[in-house]
């Protein structure tokens, strides 16, 4: 038996075994320590560090500094959670929430609300877990015998209705049995590096970053993040609308149609809200930037804020910062030799603040058309000449970077900060990440309007990523008003573009693993279908159908 052990898809050494083996062994040979790697891929297939090989393949291991060992690493730690609770609080429950500051707010509920105190406690058993680096069990299973260990799990239960494999991977932890999306780390000593943050009601479970994995970095709040997450929260309570299971027994019984309606309506009256507080301070107002990380519907909602701005009798001028790009030959490349698309170097920098300056003053300029196919900057012929009473909006990624307007007093700028932040998860434990939200929106988007497969989308997406931590999440706390442009109800339409593009994602190619896992997770989900959806839509953007222009 021949493994072919590669590194960043370059073959670093062929190693030869008579007898089956673990990637697991295979460290321990090379003697690497084994709390170096979280995980591995076999043939571009995720696996667990002890799954057994028999065959010939391709091997590469994983550490916290990808975004799938991150992952890895992020699900192991919450099962060390869960279990604490478990042992501390008799019949607690734990909900995962949601992704906020480098982890995951947790909220736990028993008899009392957990204090510093009780987080302290928490601390302390997870440690004592992880010194005494106990094992996760997987076991695979008949979807029978797991709807029986879920028995009292009515959110797990409802969500195997909808499996359609005969058999599942759950891993068990001490007396507790969970299912997760990825492998586990084999045992609890890989997961040295963690804090946690008392955040009232809840906690943040923290983890390393991709890009500094060997610590935790200072904890930085996001009141106004979690805000806009403890509201949208409120509405899905009220509507019971917390996880997958409750938005298929609302298809099931063809309530969807009513659960469409009032979550653009919720859009509709956060976009007026926005628009009716712009207008209150219309005096001293000259710019309203709207910014936000790639596929959160910016393009819409700019569209739609400026409808909304007329009906408070402003005049608004909307131009796009994609009309700025340089040319490609200008662009600068990320750490792995990339055009670096998500960098504020790759807008004319100085060209959008000459414009938007002497726009306010009063000066007529023609904006540029960036012709996306060619890579370069074109002539439009679009001039523009503000007049009286006029407003103007600037959209785009870097909106509210001041690198982009230094020359207009912040009192005369309103910033908007945008982003797809989902309140739907899947079970108690495991939550829809925004990031995978978005994957999602842009693979559906790429494929129908900019002619790039779900293989060169996912390929794309670590850069993308490493951009938006660099130049854009860090401005979200400095927003004038926030905006989730995250439909409740929107997995479900988008399965049917994204599945048959991510069954194309071939298995030669590194991205494979997580093409499965994303086919894996829109399969809890029931079609949808896109006909009572809204043609003013933010999902309009990504799926076509749209009222607007794009």
């Amino acid at each position: 038996m021949k493994i072919e052990i590669k590194k960043n898809d370059v073959t670093q050494k062929l190693i030869e075994c008579k007898n089956e083996i673990t990637p697991l062994q295979i460290l321990n040979q090379e003697n690497q320590s084994e709390h170096t790697f979280v995980a591995a891929k076999l043939n571009n297939i995720l696996i667990n560090l002890e799954e057994k090989i028999h065959y010939d393949c391709t091997l590469q291991f994983l550490d916290i500094s990808t975004r799938e060992g991150m992952r890895v690493y992020q699900d192991s730690l919450t099962f060390i959670f869960v279990q604490a609770v478990k042992t501390l609080f008799q019949n607690a429950k734990v909900e995962v929430k949601h992704s906020i500051a480098d982890g995951y707010y947790i909220e736990t509920y028993f008899r009392f609300l957990l204090t510093e105190s009780d987080t302290e406690k928490l601390k302390e058993r997870m440690k004592e877990f992880i010194s005494n680096d106990e094992k996760f069990i997987r076991e695979k299973v008949k979807v029978s015998r797991a709807r029986k260990i879920f028995a009292d799990e009515k959110t797990k239960l409802n969500l195997l209705e909808n499996f359609e494999d005969e058999e599942i991977a759950l891993y068990k932890f001490r007396d507790t049995y969970d299912y997760f999306t990825v492998p586990l780390v084999p045992s609890t000593g890989y997961l040295k590096l963690f804090d946690l943050k008392y955040t009232p009601p809840g906690i943040v479970l923290r983890f390393p970053r991709t890009n500094s994995p060997d610590e935790i970095g200072e904890y930085q709040p996001q009141k106004n993040l979690l805000k806009i997450f403890t509201e949208y929260e409120r509405w899905g309570n009220i509507l019971e609308l917390s996880f997958a299971d409750s938005l298929n027994q609302n298809i099931k019984q063809k309530n969807v149609g009513e659960v469409i309606q009032i979550s653009e309506a919720l859009h509709e009256k956060k976009i007026a809200n926005i628009a009716e507080d712009i207008f209150h301070k219309k005096d001293f107002i000259k710019l309203i930037l709207v910014a936000g990380p790639s596929s959160s519907g910016k393009t819409t909602f700019a569209k739609r804020l400026a409808i909304q701005l007329m009906v408070t009798f402003l005049s608004p001028v909307l131009i796009s910062l994609d009309s700025y790009f340089l040319d490609r030959d200008k662009t600068p490349k990320d750490c792995d030799g990339k055009l670096d698309f998500e960098s504020i170097n790759s807008l004319d920098k100085e060209l959008v603040n000459q414009h938007i300056k002497k726009l306010l003053d009063g000066e007529e300029v023609e904006i540029p058309k960036f012709d996306f196919r060619k890579g370069k900057r074109e002539k439009s012929g679009r001039k523009i000449k503000l007049k009286d009473g006029q407003i103007l909006i600037f959209e785009g990624i870097h909106g509210l970077n001041d690198k982009l307007t230094p020359s207009i007093d912040r009192k005369n700028k309103y910033k908007i900060y945008l982003s797809a932040l989902t309140q739907l998860n899947l079970d108690y434990h495991n939550h829809i990440s925004t990031s995978d939200t978005r994957i999602i929106r842009r693979i559906v988007r790429d494929a129908a309007f900019r002619g790039y497969s779900a293989h060169e989308t996912l390929k794309r997406w670590d850069s993308i990523r490493r951009g938006e931590a660099k130049y854009i999440f860090k401005f979200q706390e400095e927003s004038d008003a926030m905006f989730n442009s995250a439909l409740v109800y929107e997995l479900g339409v988008l399965k049917k573009y994204a599945i048959p593009a991510l069954q194309n994602v071939s298995q030669e190619f590194y991205e494979y693993s997580e093409a499965q896992r994303l086919i894996r997770l829109l399969s809890f989900f029931l079609d949808i279908s896109e006909d009572v959806i809204p043609k003013n839509s933010i999902l309009r953007e990504f799926i076509s159908g749209s009222v607007f222009e794009y």
